[in-house]
């Protein structure tokens, strides 16, 4: 009976909601976009083109690693306990993972699951990797470094003890602090104390090098404070890098000092800073004046070092995170290009100093302002080796809010991430501070492909598996207003095949003629037509149409034109957009956007904080309406907008949301095109948009209602039908037939809902009990009915019938959405709900579920056919002046002990060599033998089969006995010629001490 009479008093005579059943309630996580908690690490395979982030465990979500390809390509691989990412590592077909609970987790990139778990003996404070070993080597806070198998999944037997602590019995605790192989002599590793620097060889077995930074008293060193110069000193070092060549090695320092040395006789080069040279010679000055006089300016830590190279690796350059002074306008990355690396066999030792004494060039890549990068990954073009600095063409920097930012390299040039990183990341590049999504026509949604001049891809990797096929004719299009001003908008789908996976982006800020204060309050987007509002809380409205641009790769003057109450900013398009969402005109307001509505039938309508609404007819453009809702009382005979005597904000009034729709009026016998605006103060005005003679449009108000709290969500109802009543295309076009649409409108508050035929205010109404409404729509499952569906501060999802109002089914959703942003979720026609889980996350849900969870990606990431190129090897001059060469295969059994079998890796790389040879035989043996082999049988086949193997084992067997032969000679001549040089040596000294 409760729907009778409701239907009565609404004016709806059927159950719309009588196919819909508690059964079907179940709601499903399809999807999650962005990054559930702050970022932590970065890294980049440039074999498979991925590129993997990792976060903090926060309040917000767990640490957990993220793994980026090409297009949509994504996979989350959460960490296997709560924790913290602390660094992330490519090795060949696996991601090695650090956390900070010093456990070490190794994932499989072929099958995207955990194959093992690794907890050192002791705290870890360094961890390396190579692309070309199935180790890691792991460095710990006692000074100690042990090795795990990546392939065998269990401890090393290689152990490395302290060897500082060696060197110098007397010294205090030493710990681990950095890592690093030889970019060419792979037996060579660097080890970074926070004493000093070690070089070790796994050759000998034992430190070759030591090096430690002392100044003496008088010299500044890096730091700032002046007075701290009188003393000796031994800053504590904090990262080593090798030269890409190994010639020479970089030290740098918590007082933010940049050491060279030789790493062949362990001599100091220079000592310097960013901005100084010679800092550890007494008498020079490093201090950098403060904001004031007689002060002196602190400096950042030196958070992140890499020494860079172009295709030819002795032409380097270092790339610096930190040690600038904090007073510093620029903010940023520093490089410093150093230039072709001079030969080191004819230079002197004052050359080599120069070399870093006087680099050719140094610049900053630019951040945004009081934006500090903490952290940084260059993106090589090809090779997995030199430390992944060999050959960048950008760098992804992460800055100390969280946020990332792109770079070219070496320009410094910003690198938009729209159609070059993943959708998740722009979550953070940078922050969104608001989300909308438009519910668009799939034909209209697949021809808004943008075309954006811009560079080449920086992710090409992965695959992405197969969906389910398209479910809906309308495509989920989210909008992201980021915190610099620009808009982005991508199909986020409803867990099916998405057709159109590109990124549309338009600049704000470039719309409106400024680069700051462009803080978006609302978006609305049409549809059918794809044209798109945008308001500011500065007051501007502007206006986007896809089209084409005219001014093409050309920076035009904008010249201010006004007609008709608006601005046209067509001649502020983006010069690099050739095709895409344009800007048309702007309208200007003095107060905060408050609610926006972009029609489908060319009408836009905004409302203002200070109570004003305002009606935009696109076919001029211009303002066809403009007045405030105070004015609204001596209008129209229906209904009344009570004057308020008080000033004060408490009983200020404005519009909170607008709503288009085509229906009958009570008391008309035709249809119209109506505009509902609700307001903070629950009132429901309606206006009629009506032809005039002139050929355009006018806005008359007609009545209002009035309810109880804030208006959230106006939804016009075909009362007959139960579809939605709002102002299509074909619904207007269907007016000039004289067709009429018996409506109703549906009006959701934050403490209840009422139904009734405009502008009356009678109809039914109900009141949520105990709880607030933040978020509501009506959404429809497939051919069952329509349904009210709502989201409450008590985290939870409610449905309830049409018109009957009463309740169908409820679901918890405070397990995965964020309460306190309820009221910023939405809710598509579909019952879809995009709502916030974190602050920099959205997760994608779907009511009509079975209570699954959907988001696990069966995304491919692990190309087999990308295979490693060799790594990089000493050169000849250095394996002829006695430099030991040592392979990857002998690393094996250095690191893994002589009898570890081979690995995986070693097997499949070598049958796929076998593989490779038996194809060149039979190619080279096609063309000679195809007549003999066509005619012979099995058993000659078999025959000539076992005569080639002998064959060639014997001819193995006269190789070996040649080489054996020929190195018992060489041997014999070396030993000769060793015999005589000593026998002119001394020959010689006896010679000089004799006078001869």
């Amino acid at each position: 009976m409760a729907h009778l009479l409701r239907g009565k008093q609404a004016g709806v005579q059927r159950d719309l909601s009588a196919g819909l059943d508690p059964q079907l309630f179940a709601i499903d996580e399809v999807a999650r976009y962005g990054i559930n908690s702050q970022i932590s690490a970065l890294a980049y395979d440039p074999v498979q083109s991925l590129l993997a982030v990792g976060t903090n465990d926060t309040q917000f979500g767990g640490g957990q690693v993220y793994v980026f390809g090409q297009s949509r390509v994504s996979v989350v691989l959460p960490l296997p306990r709560k924790s913290s990412v602390k660094s992330i590592h490519f090795v060949i077909d696996k991601l090695v993972c650090l956390d900070s609970k010093n456990e070490i987790s190794v994932f499989s990139l072929e099958t995207s699951r955990i194959l093992s778990t690794y907890t050192p003996p002791g705290s870890v404070t360094a961890l390396l990797t190579d692309p070309t070993l199935d180790f890691a080597l792991v460095g710990l806070q006692n000074g100690e470094i042990v090795a795990y198998d990546l392939d065998r999944q269990h401890p090393a037997p290689l152990r490395i003890p302290n060897l500082w602590r060696q060197q110098y019995p007397k010294s205090r605790l030493t710990s681990v602090v950095t890592l690093a192989l030889h970019p060419r002599d792979i037996g060579s590793l660097l080890i970074g104390y926070n004493a000093g620097a070690v070089i070790y060889s796994f050759k000998v077995d034992k430190a070759t090098k030591f090096f430690q930074y002392e100044l003496p008293p008088g010299a500044p060193g890096g730091d700032s404070d002046p007075t701290a110069s009188g003393v000796r000193r031994y800053p504590r070092l904090t990262q080593a890098i090798w030269h890409p060549t190994g010639t020479f090695l970089l030290t740098g320092h918590e007082d933010s000092s940049l050491v060279a040395w030789d790493s062949k006789d362990g001599r100091k080069l220079l000592a310097r800073t960013i901005q100084n040279t010679k800092v550890d010679e007494p008498g020079s000055a490093a201090a950098i004046q403060g904001a004031t006089p007689g002060t002196f300016a602190l400096k950042c830590p030196l958070f992140r070092m890499a020494w860079c190279s172009k295709e030819n690796p002795d032409d380097t350059g270092l790339l610096i995170a930190g040690g600038t002074p904090t007073t510093s306008i620029e903010k940023g990355l520093t490089f410093t290009d150093l230039g072709q690396t001079p030969n080191y066999a004819t230079s002197s030792w004052q050359i080599l100093s120069q070399y870093f004494e006087k680099p050719k060039r140094q610049h900053t890549l630019p951040t945004p302002p009081n934006a500090e990068v903490v952290d940084f990954c260059l993106i090589p073009r090809r090779s997995p080796h030199y430390a992944g600095s060999h050959d960048p063409i950008a760098v992804v920097a992460l800055l100390a809010s969280g946020e990332l930012v792109t770079l070219s390299f070496p320009s410094g040039h910003a690198i938009n991430p729209t159609n070059h990183l993943h959708v998740s990341l722009s979550y953070v590049h940078p922050f969104i501070n608001r989300i909308d999504v438009a519910f668009v026509e799939r034909t209209r949604w697949l021809g808004m492909v943008e075309n954006r001049s811009k560079g080449p891809p920086i992710l090409k990797g992965g695959a992405e598996s197969k969906r389910s096929m398209m479910r809906y004719a309308h495509r989920n299009v989210l909008q992201a207003a980021h915190a610099d001003g620009t808009l982005r908008m991508w199909d986020i789908g409803h867990g099916d095949e998405i057709e159109n996976r590109s990124t549309i982006q338009i600049d704000m800020a470039r719309a409106v003629g400024r680069s700051d204060c462009v803080d978006f309050s609302k978006m609305s987007m049409a549809g059918a037509t794809g044209e798109l509002a945008v308001g500011l809380r500065t007051g501007e409205v502007a206006i986007f149409r896809w089209g084409h641009n005219k001014d093409y790769g050309q920076e035009v003057r904008h010249v201010e034109a006004r007609e008709f109450g608006l601005e046209s900013i067509m001649d502020r398009a983006e010069p690099s957009v050739k095709e895409g969402l344009l800007p048309l005109t702007m309208f200007q307001g003095q107060d905060p956007v408050t609610a926006l509505k972009m029609s489908d039938v060319g009408f836009a309508a905004a409302g203002f904080q200070q109570g004003t609404l305002v009606v935009i007819d696109l076919r001029g453009p211009a303002v066809i309406y403009q007045a405030g809702l105070d004015e609204l009382a001596s209008q129209g005979k229906r209904g009344s907008f009570r004057r308020s005597n008080s000033h004060t904000q408490a009983n200020a009034e404005w519009p909170t949301c607008i709503e288009f729709g085509v229906m009958t009026l009570e008391g008309e016998d035709y249809s119209s095109i109506l505009l509902f605006v609700g307001t903070n103060l629950g009132r429901l005005a309606t206006f009629k948009l009506l032809p005039e003679s002139h050929g355009g449009y006018g806005v008359k108000f007609v009545g209002s209602s009035a309810m109880e709290d804030r208006i959230i969500t106006i939804a016009p109802i075909d009362a007959e039908l139960g579809d939605p009543a709002e102002a299509t295309q074909t619904a207007v076009a269907g007016l000039r037939e004289g067709r009429k649409i018996n409506g109703v409108v549906l009006i959701v508050t934050t403490s209840g809902v009422k139904i009734s035929r405009p502008p009356a205010a009678k109809g039914a109404h109900k009141t949520f009990e105990d709880v607030f409404c933040d978020s509501a729509a009506v959404v429809r499952y497939q051919a069952a009915g329509y349904a009210l569906l709502g989201l409450f501060g008590d985290g939870t999802a409610k449905t309830y019938s049409i018109p009957a109002l009463k309740q169908i089914a409820s679901a918890k959703v405070d397990h995965i959405l964020d309460v306190r942003r309820l009221s910023e979720a939405v809710i598509t026609p579909t019952g879809d709900i995009v709502g916030w889980t974190g602050p920099s996350e959205v997760a994608l849900l779907n009511v009509w579920g079975t209570g699954s969870d959907l988001t696990r990606s069966l995304d491919k990431l692990f190309n087999v056919e990308a295979l490693v190129p060799p790594r990089p090897t000493i050169s000849n001059v250095q394996w002829m002046t006695g430099t030991l060469h040592v392979t990857p295969a002998d690393m094996d059994a250095l690191i893994g002990g002589p009898n570890r079998p081979p690995s995986k890796r070693m097997i499949e790389q070598r049958r796929a060599e076998d593989e490779q040879q038996r194809a060149m035989k039979r190619s080279a043996t096609a063309g000679s033998s195809f007549g003999e082999k066509e005619d012979e049988g099995y058993w000659a086949y078999m025959q000539r089969q076992m005569q080639e193997r002998t064959q060639n084992l014997n001819i193995m067997g006269d190789s070996m006995d040649k080489v054996e032969e020929s190195s018992s000679n060489w041997a014999d001549d070396v030993n000769k010629f060793v015999s005589k040089q000593k026998k002119k040596a001394v020959m010689g000294f006896v010679g000089s001490k004799l006078g001869f």
